[in-house]
């Protein structure tokens, strides 16, 4: 079987979808970019499935410029279009982890950007978390709605509906998900107790400067 190591590196994380509870049962799907038949592509969990009973056979691949997977035996995730879309727009994507984590999805419902409250913010990229505006899941809307908040970031919210974020791997892809959760459990906790302080943007700016490292330290 063709890339068996990233079929089974897919379920393995998959899997921890759920032990984490960064994801509850058949929600959320996990893509790697790679190559088939000389086509550039990536392999992405399948749609509908419980993580615990996926084989490698059951893990997707679809080319970077397929508009809908042509075998209709294996149906791809519902969320392929931004996992297609994120690949196409971000040559450093090589991992994609989207998540339904209960913080993140309970704060992506206000529609807004996550604030520097704290200055772990900028792993996602920037100076605040952007989150994208609603559509329907699946949808090209929502494709063109992630890549818009994913500019110049590698995570965002999805308004009403979970986290996006990307990485070098799936081990980076999987941790930035986590980071992002872990953050916004921890603005939920700053809201109970009123607006919280906001760091400047100069603050944030060195901030940024320091991130480039942080996972080198």
């Amino acid at each position: 079987m063709k890339n068996l190591d990233q079929r089974n590196q897919i379920i393995e994380y998959s899997l921890k979808l759920n032990s984490t509870n960064l994801s509850p049962l058949r929600s959320g799907n996990i893509s790697l970019r790679g190559m088939e038949n000389d086509i550039e592509g990536y392999l992405i969990t399948p749609s509908g499935k419980k993580y615990e009973t996926l084989k490698p056979e059951d893990i997707v691949f679809m080319g970077l410029n397929e508009d809908e997977k042509n075998d209709q035996t294996k149906k791809p995730s519902s969320e392929w279009r931004f996992h297609r879309d994120i690949y196409r727009n971000k040559k450093e994507a090589h991992a994609i982890v989207h998540a339904h984590s209960p913080h993140a999805t309970a704060v992506s419902s206000h529609g807004k950007p996550i604030p520097p409250f704290h200055y772990m913010i900028a792993l996602a990229g920037g100076d605040d978390i952007k989150c994208a505006e609603y559509a329907t899941f699946g949808t090209e809307e929502l494709s063109k709605n992630v890549i818009k908040a994913l500019e110049n970031r590698n995570a965002c919210l999805m308004s009403n509906h979970g986290q996006v974020a990307f990485g070098n791997n799936l081990e980076d892809a999987f941790e930035l998900a986590q980071e992002i959760e872990n953050i916004c459990h921890q603005y939920t906790i700053a809201l109970k107790l009123g607006q919280p302080k906001i760091l400047s943007f100069e603050e944030m700016k060195k901030v940024l400067d320091k991130a480039k490292n942080y996972k080198k330290g």
